[in-house]
């Protein structure tokens, strides 16, 4: 199965549908967001004070384990998705399930076994993107389409206005993009969610339930942030990316806007 590649050549005009589905991931988008939020103060804590429970030099620590977590996610996963096994636990359901056993494990030991645990809850989620890829009619196992679940993974961090496009980057095509290249840009926005997420864990044994709790919401978190990312793809396939971006964009910054006034 051939990956298909954003095309604006002779784009069809968007219809009124069109549009309305674009808004719709625009607003998934925001549901998805308030998600992370809501994990994030899992242990009902706020965020800067769940923060201090990291010793110093955490966040060094931390970049780097991102670094390393998705080079082998975008390594491991595709391969695992091969044989019975992988075949078995291909479904989104599978992979919430096993992220969540994973950061069980992970926090029970505190903040070292959570950072040993963590390639595996990423491989987890990777597979979970590339299962969304699939159904917006790309093929998990082309390149192409592992570069943009690895893309996916630039959603979140810090956002000044409120509004978080840049994860989706000029273009949704990333043909002939270099695999490290690629994770050194994703890598320092992940990090910055994952700085959050290990923070809830640090704590060993309570950081057992966290650990199980933010592993299972983070899944979905970039689960729907690739319903976004693809779904907005094979619009773009037909109607064009700047077409498509630009009503997406306004929808956000609509919403944000209408947000704060209500």
């Amino acid at each position: 199965m051939k990956t298909h590649t954003a095309d604006a050549t002779d784009p069809a005009p968007l219809s009124d549908a069109d549009r309305a589905r674009i808004a719709a991931l625009a607003d998934r988008q925001r549901r998805a967001n308030g998600l992370l939020m809501r994990a994030i103060n899992f242990v009902g804590t706020q965020v800067e004070d769940t923060l201090k429970l990291l010793p110093k030099g955490a966040r060094a620590q931390i970049d780097t384990a991102a670094r390393s977590a998705l080079t082998q996610s975008y390594e491991v996963a595709s391969r695992s998705r091969e044989g019975a096994w992988g075949q078995a636990v291909n479904t989104d359901r599978m992979h919430k399930v096993m992220a969540t056993l994973s950061g069980a494990i992970g926090g029970f030991g505190g903040l070292p076994t959570a950072l040993a645990e963590l390639p595996v809850a990423t491989t987890m989620i990777f597979r979970a993107v590339q299962g969304v890829a699939a159904q917006y009619g790309e093929d998990p196992l082309d390149p192409e389409t592992r570069l943009q679940a690895l893309a996916v993974f630039g959603a979140g961090g810090d956002s000044r206005d409120g509004v978080d496009t840049s994860f989706l980057g000029a273009r949704l095509g990333l043909s002939g993009a270099a695999v490290h290249g690629l994770i050194a840009r994703v890598a320092p926005r992940f990090a910055t969610v994952l700085t959050q997420k290990l923070a809830t864990q640090a704590v060993p044994i309570l950081g057992a339930a966290a650990g199980a709790g933010t592993n299972y919401a983070f899944t979905q978190y970039y689960v729907e942030m690739a319903h976004v990312h693809f779904g907005l793809r094979q619009l773009a396939r037909t109607h064009g990316e700047d077409a498509v971006l630009d009503i997406f964009h306004a929808a956000l910054v609509n919403r944000q806007v209408t947000a704060r006034d209500a």
